[in-house]
């Protein structure tokens, strides 16, 4: 205590024995001393409550499912042609993971694939060349990329003149995807098993996020329609092609026969069983090219309007497709008028040739 004070300001010790007492007494009044009462305290404790609200992941246009990766949500489509005569099929991978997958006619009645990915990856193949039906098909899309094998000068300058973005095996910066995924000989028309995501890393920027071809129930809503066990498609020619789904309710989808095998992936991979079923009846043209056996390679218009099923949760609905012009929109409605509503997954689109070739089971 003395070393706060200079030699003059010291205190004597009677002094400050007289102060401690009187600060004492000052202590004790505030403290409540001399017999009184404290006076009564009262704690007030405030709870304060915090609402998390959760933003559901973004959903991929072309299935209505959740992707929570947001770099595949905005990406462009990517078609990837398939062989699907009966070699092909018995090789075929990827194709159960594609988001939808259209089914053309080509020569002889035989069958091509125009797998489309864009919300998740896959090895696919094998990789076959191109139609012009996959013009009129990927204008739907927003310049989607187009993964073939190769095509004849013709079809090529279609595809490279029009809204497609060309990663084709003779576009120089998809040429080494193909030559690096090969499998047996150079002469193997079955040989291109190639990864979708090599594509997106050579010409992804390219392209423009497609929109939705089709609306999806929400969760818990009822689907409507007739129950139905499946429905059968033909398409003719001299190596007609014939295919049947079937509901499974164990898959939750559509399980799919082609020529009375089921169509399977390679090695005894998954069964194909879209969740939809799309079956648009389509007219087809000449479209001025030949095989090499001399056979007209057909081509689908897909424009106007025509008769369709849409088969659904175990279900069909019969309505129409329209479509103003080979660069609009598919419209897809009942036989009301009212707008399809689809289950969020996969999507088989069959191009069916002819009024007679569907068959509801």
């Amino acid at each position: 205590m003395l070393s706060r004070f200079t030699r003059n300001q010291k205190i004597g010790l009677g002094s400050a024995a007289a102060l401690v007492v009187v600060v004492g007494i000052v202590l004790f009044a505030v403290a409540g001393g001399g017999g009184e009462e404290a006076a009564e305290t009262t704690t007030t404790t405030s709870t304060s409550t915090t609402t998390t609200t959760t933003t559901p992941p973004p959903v991929a246009p072309l299935t209505g499912l959740p992707q929570p990766d947001d770099t595949k949500v905005s990406r462009p489509a990517l078609m990837v042609k398939v062989d699907n005569t009966p070699k092909g099929v018995a090789v075929q991978e990827g194709i159960d993971k594609a988001d939808v997958v259209f089914v053309e006619q080509t020569e002889h009645g035989t069958t091509r694939l125009a797998a489309v990915f864009q919300s998740r990856d896959a090895v696919v193949g094998p990789v076959r060349s191109a139609r012009t039906s996959d013009v009129n098909i990927g204008n739907a899309l927003n310049h989607p990329l187009i993964a073939y094998s190769g095509a004849n000068s013709a079809v090529l300058r279609q595809v490279r003149t029009s809204a497609l973005i060309d990663v084709g095996i003779d576009h120089a910066a998809a040429t080494s995807i193909y030559t690096r995924n090969q499998r047996g000989g150079s002469s193997n028309l079955y040989r291109f098993f190639t990864p979708t995501a090599d594509f997106y890393e050579v010409r992804g920027s390219d392209g423009g996020t497609p929109p939705a071809l089709f609306r999806y129930r929400a969760e818990g809503q009822p689907s409507v329609g007739d129950p139905t066990p499946g429905a059968r498609v033909g398409y003719g020619g001299g190596a007609a092609t014939t295919v049947s789904y079937q509901w499974d309710a164990n898959l939750q989808g559509w399980a799919r026969t082609q020529n009375d095998k089921p169509h399977q992936m390679a090695g005894g991979g998954p069964r194909l069983a879209p969740t939809n079923v799309v079956i648009l009846e389509t007219p087809y043209r000449d479209s001025g090219f030949r095989d090499v056996t001399g056979a007209a390679s057909p081509e689908a218009v897909l424009e106007g309007s025509g008769q369709a099923w849409f088969l659904s949760d175990g279900k069909v609905v019969g309505g129409r497709w329209s479509r103003s012009g080979a660069d609009g929109a598919f419209s897809f409605v009942d036989a009301a008028g009212a707008e399809m509503l689809l289950t969020p997954g996969q999507t088989f689109i069959e191009l069916a040739p002819a009024a007679g070739a569907v068959a509801i089971l």
